[in-house]
């Protein structure tokens, strides 16, 4: 199980987070985001990986700011065709695909991406794109018919601990590599706590999830 801390802004902070030693750290570039990154991304060990995360962007957009950041891949949180996420596929990064659900999902609307991403990302539908906050209902998951590795996002924090747990004892979450971390973890937008988040990668740790 690898751990994505998206959602970074602050340089003392990016690198407080990179001491963790996630897998995957998020940088957002949508402006309408209270996370929008418009700075420079300091130096990184190599072993995490920088995704930018954007809404509806262009390709021309998306490629000036994979190639200004040196980013390892995208997250693309928007109505995406499967044609641009092939056009950035061929950059040769990762292309991550997100997907929002609440209650229930059309798995289907997944078809036209098998083959041009990487990973599903699925996060909770709500007001925003993203970081609304609050968990959607991981039963959906069991009706999961890709054998693609996914992401699961949207409200994970502290108090959601113990139900990710027994979520990863059940077969749906056979193929979830990823927890993504963003909002339940901020002591301010923005800003991620360093403590909580030591102590939620310890506990995954502990329970075997992660290294």
């Amino acid at each position: 199980m690898n751990l994505k801390i998206c959602g970074m802004k602050n340089e003392n902070n990016i690198l407080d987070v990179a001491e963790l030693n996630p897998s995957y750290m998020g940088f957002i570039f949508y402006e309408k985001s209270p996370r929008y990154f418009n700075s420079v991304i300091p130096e990184l060990p190599e072993n995490i990986k920088k995704i930018g995360v954007f809404v509806n962007s262009t390709f021309d957009y998306i490629r000036g700011k994979v190639e200004k950041h040196n980013l390892q891949g995208v997250q693309l949180h928007g109505d995406e065709t499967p044609e641009l996420c092939s056009k950035l596929k061929a950059l040769d990064i990762i292309v991550i695909k997100v997907f929002s659900i609440k209650n229930q999902f059309d798995f289907k609307v997944l078809e036209p991406f098998e083959d041009v991403c990487d990973y599903y990302l699925f996060d909770t539908k709500g007001k925003e794109p993203g970081g609304n906050g609050y968990t959607f209902n991981w039963n959906v998951l069991k009706k999961y018919p890709s054998i693609k590795p996914y992401f699961l996002s949207g409200g994970i924090g502290p108090k959601e601990l113990d139900a990710l747990l027994l979520f990863l004892k059940r077969p749906e979450s056979e193929l979830c590599c990823t927890l993504d971390l963003n909002s339940k973890f901020e002591t301010a937008a923005k800003l991620k706590d360093i403590t909580k988040l030591k102590a939620f990668q310890k506990k995954l740790i502990d329970a075997n999830y992660i290294r």
